[in-house]
């Protein structure tokens, strides 16, 4: 249960190389939030380490699962406090692609609650002038994580360089977010010009409490950060800063005062969305619906394959040809007319990522999408959807759009419904495609 209420600790530190020294910083300072009453720990952006070159940083990555992160699940449950590691190398296990930088929440019994792998890789190559690629040795993240449930609010996970993306931050708060997290490890000259405005920022058009852990000071002769870890509330106004030391600032988290600023100034009610909207392109866990519903007929989810925030794809009982699927709205809705602008944008971006690796799985030439918006159109089942149909050349003749008259019949043809088993294999082959 959430106390609307509560003290959190932002830490502040100077990482460098050596993970062991970096871990009994992070312990003391863990232990003395603890004494101060924090009911959360925020840490910042590299808090295991930072590297004194590429080949270091890539070398050191870490698992998740691994000695380094559980030290710090068992300080989180011997301090009965909840943790925001902001940012660790995480190694890719399989040795495919680069670290990631895995931001996770531990719980006060050492639990994974949530994890983000950051999505904004800075990359600057000025010849003669800068060098900074961090997509030399980090992977970009791909999933927008959802916010997570925590004793001071629901929390959105970022970091750093995430700070300066607006829309990352308004999917958050669609999302149900309270709390936009941003641990740092700003260089100096950026630090100065913008990191209190962009926290400020994120702060005020999202209404939500930012709270940002920062690396502060030399690193090793190549790097130094700005500092300044910070907490702003909803209505913008820091409530907390440290300076420039290795430190922790402390604040209060407030959801009464939170639900206030909102209530008082309801910005997100005044959008104008019939002129615009704020697409994200989200793929949701296919097993958290149980049930799908199409219309009034059941769709069991180990049939569906692909789920994203609005529409679901599933496997088709009577296929055209091979990949003939579905795409629908979770919401029952009988014309397209009557779907929602974020509703419509985000069927028909589902439509173009089905048809694409479907296309490409099955080694097709083309794509046949087709939506019999209505009765009198040749909808059998009154709810909006997409056919999805791979096509490859001469598979209907001479005459491709013959297809059209096979989708008209093909669910009132005497033709044989295929077996769930048949269904669940496919839609497994489908899920393991996104």
């Amino acid at each position: 249960m959430v106390n609307n209420r509560n003290l959190i600790a932002v830490l502040q530190l100077t990482s460098t190389h050596d993970l062991n020294q970096n871990f009994e910083v992070c312990k003391s300072m863990i232990e003395r939030a603890k004494e101060r009453g924090a009911k959360m720990v925020f840490l910042p952006e590299c808090f295991d380490y930072v590297g004194r070159d590429k080949e270091e940083t890539i070398k050191m990555a870490m698992d998740i699962n691994g000695d380094y992160i559980q030290r710090f699940r068992n300080l989180a449950k011997e301090n009965d406090l909840w943790l925001s590691l902001g940012g660790f190398h995480q190694i890719d296990i399989e040795g495919k692609v680069l670290p990631f930088n895995n931001h996770c929440i531990i719980d006060n019994e050492g639990n994974t609650k949530g994890q983000y792998q950051k999505l904004h890789l800075f990359d600057l190559d000025i010849p003669g002038k800068v060098r900074l690629l961090e997509s030399e040795f980090n992977s970009a993240g791909k999933d927008i994580s959802k916010p997570v449930d925590t004793p001071i609010g629901k929390i959105a996970m970022n970091i750093c360089y995430d700070l300066r993306f607006p829309e990352l931050g308004l999917i958050h708060r669609n999302n149900g977010a309270q709390i936009l997290t941003y641990p740092s490890a700003f260089t100096v000259p950026t630090g100065l010009a913008h990191w209190e405005s962009l926290l400020r920022c994120r702060a005020i058009e999202t209404q939500s409490y930012v709270i940002a852990a920062a690396q502060t000071g030399a690193h090793n002769p190549k790097r130094s950060s700005y500092g300044h870890a910070m907490v702003v509330d909803p209505w913008g106004a820091v409530i907390a800063q440290a300076s420039d030391n290795v430190d922790i600032c402390y604040a209060e988290v407030n959801l009464d005062y939170l639900h206030k600023v909102r209530q008082n100034q309801p910005v997100f009610e005044h959008r104008r969305r019939d002129l615009y909207t704020l697409v994200s392109k989200e793929q949701e866990k296919i097993d958290d619906m149980g049930e799908y519903m199409f219309a009034n007929i059941k769709i069991p989810q180990n049939h569906v394959f692909y789920r994203s925030k609005y529409s679901f794809a599933f496997v088709n009982i009577k296929p055209i040809v091979k990949g003939h699927v579905l795409i629908c709205p979770i919401r029952y809705v009988k014309r397209l007319g009557d779907l929602t602008d974020e509703e419509t944008c985000d069927l028909f971006l589902v439509s173009k990522k089905i048809q694409g690796t479907l296309e490409k799985h099955l080694k097709s030439t083309a794509c046949t999408l087709s939506c019999q918006d209505g009765v009198d159109a040749g909808q059998s089942v009154e709810h909006v959807h997409i056919h999805i149909l791979p096509r490859h050349k001469g598979d209907f003749g001479q005459t491709p759009d013959e297809i059209y008259k096979e989708i008209l019949q093909h669910d009132k043809d005497g033709r044989k419904e295929r077996s769930d088993e048949e269904m669940c294999i496919e839609a497994l082959e489908f899920r393991k495609l996104f």
